[in-house]
């Protein structure tokens, strides 16, 4: 199946390049009230696998709330803030930077790399997440080393957590940048999952929507879409993946998966703006991710075109 279109890159009134990708729209039951391209064959979500793995996490004993728990469902920018309170997560649970299963990193945040003098494993944008990994092994008693294998008991429990909430089994388990498991399933199944956790009245799913919303710097950083579209949307719960995928979620159970083809982040946000305004949201304060950024001599000479979604 070829996927349709869905974004079109202008410069200077010419249409320079084209993203084709597949997007899903859908309703608090988890029905598919919209369907652009291929929902169903399985994709790898990348990072809006976070706030799925950090449910798991907490099923299985972890303890985090608030700021900590968006730190463990972050895709963070390395910053100061972001990197001091991964260290103080690392140390009150007894663990030292070195436990850390990711890559070293220089920070996302520019002024930050600057800053950096050499790449850091903390720095590193998943940190967060693998030491919400880590404090849930020290909670549950399991072994820290070897955390991020596959066969690991944390990453049983956290699959089968992402089982449930898809409602789909996991079609294939790869390695995400980070080096921990990455599971495949479809965007319908990523967008029911993020319904379930965007309408969740309790339980570890309204733990991690109420962190995320309450927290939505720490869940990326400064000027990154994630952060811009939970602060500029009352209630929702969104995270971005790498390899073009997004995903959002309304109180009301309505959620959005999308995944671009090649891969290019820069369709997201005009999508998912979109989106939103497909939904009924009022996206008047989104105006900058709605257009993207398409500059010539550091100015804007054209934008990130996107179809209007009809039901």
């Amino acid at each position: 199946m070829t996927n349709p279109v869905l974004a079109e890159v202008v410069r200077s009134d010419f249409v320079e390049s084209v993203h084709r990708g597949a997007l899903v729209v859908t309703g608090p039951e988890g029905d598919v009230r919209l369907a652009l391209g291929d929902v169903t064959s399985p994709v790898f979500p990348r990072s809006s696998n976070k706030p799925l793995q950090a449910v798991g996490m907490l099923r299985s004993g972890l303890d985090f709330t608030g700021e900590d728990l968006a730190l463990a469902c972050a895709s963070h920018s390395g910053e100061p803030r972001h990197v001091k309170g991964v260290l103080e997560l690392l140390q009150a649970a007894g663990l030292t930077e070195d436990d850390l299963a990711c890559p070293a990193d220089f920070p996302l945040h520019v002024p930050s790399m600057r800053d950096a003098a050499e790449p850091r494993r903390v720095m590193m944008n998943c940190s967060g997440k693998h030491t919400g990994m880590l404090t849930t092994c020290v909670r549950a008693g399991w072994p820290t080393a070897g955390y991020e294998a596959p066969d690991h008991p944390l990453q049983q429990a956290i699959a089968a957590a992402v089982t449930d909430l898809t409602g789909q089994p996991i079609a294939h388990t790869g390695v995400d940048g980070c080096g921990a498991p990455l599971f495949a399933f479809s965007l319908t199944g990523l967008a029911r999952a993020f319904g379930r956790v965007g309408s969740a009245a309790d339980g570890p799913e309204r733990t991690v929507a109420d962190a995320m919303r309450a927290h939505p710097w720490l869940v990326a950083g400064t000027g990154r879409e994630d952060t811009e579209l939970m602060s500029a949307v009352d209630g929702l719960v969104a995270k971005g993946g790498a390899e073009g995928v997004q995903a959002f979620a309304l109180p009301d159970g309505f959620a959005v998966a999308l995944k671009i083809d090649d891969g290019a982040k820069r369709a997201c946000a005009p999508l998912a703006v979109e989106a939103l305004r497909f939904l009924g949201v009022d996206v008047a304060g989104l105006d900058e991710l709605a257009r993207g950024s398409v500059l010539g001599g550091g100015r804007r000479v054209g934008e990130i075109r996107v179809p209007e979604l009809r039901g």
